[in-house]
């Protein structure tokens, strides 16, 4: 049974992460097409459907690392996750006016040139139980430059749509309501901007380590 089980979980993590892959690599490959003719005001409706699609599927990785099906703890998970889909959803979706920002085009191509890597990294440890060297390497290396123009792009867009959010009042909530609460989003996304400031470098000492970690084991294999 627990044979079966090892199978059973092996096959629905290798689909789950080659499905996703396809997804990243689709984003990737139609913001750089996009890029090489119409131009970076043009990128996000080239990727906007595997994006919605791709990041959205990751909300399953936070159920994954709950259960136990990864290993991953979900203190690491759930924040990565967490400001993903937040910029997806809450910031490029919901405010078309920031769309035809650059950043946008720097975002999209970090953010999927890391995920083709790490999709295919587990992808290839489910199926096959081992990856090559060069893409532990890969895998553990390319957040060097990547999760800074990652991240500096998400906080510039979220800065660009502050205008936007505060003109529209999109998710706010107004007293008096049956509730009685109110929800202001443009100050929501200031406490987002300010959770960049520690949490940034936070996550990068954490894959720092994780870097660490991961390259010493293979040099003693």
């Amino acid at each position: 049974m627990a044979d079966f089980l090892s199978v059973l979980r092996r096959l629905y993590l290798g689909t789950y992460n080659w499905t996703v892959f396809v997804g990243w690599a689709s984003v990737l490959y139609n913001a750089l097409r996009t890029l090489n003719g119409p131009g970076y005001q043009h990128v996000y409706p080239a990727v906007e459907t595997p994006l919605l699609l791709a990041q959205t599927a990751a909300v399953l990785e936070i159920i994954h690392s709950m259960i136990g099906l990864v290993r991953s703890p979900v203190s690491a998970t759930l924040p990565q996750i967490g400001s993903r889909l937040y910029l997806t959803w809450g910031i490029l979706w919901s405010f078309p006016q920031v769309r035809t920002h650059w950043l946008v085009s720097s975002l999209v191509i970090s953010w999927s040139i890391t995920e083709i890597i790490r999709y295919s990294f587990f992808g290839m440890k489910e199926v096959f139980g081992f990856a090559p060297s060069w893409l532990l390497w890969l895998r553990y290396s390319t957040f060097l430059g990547l999760y800074p123009t990652g991240i500096s792009s998400e906080v510039g867009l979220i800065y660009l749509a502050l205008p936007f959010i505060k003109e529209s009042e999109k998710y706010c909530l107004r007293l008096p309501n049956k509730l009685n609460f109110s929800f202001d989003y443009f100050y929501a996304a200031i406490l987002a901007l300010g959770i960049y400031v520690p949490g940034s470098p936070h996550m990068y000492q954490y894959m720092l380590m994780q870097r660490k970690k991961a390259l010493s084991k293979t040099k003693k294999e």
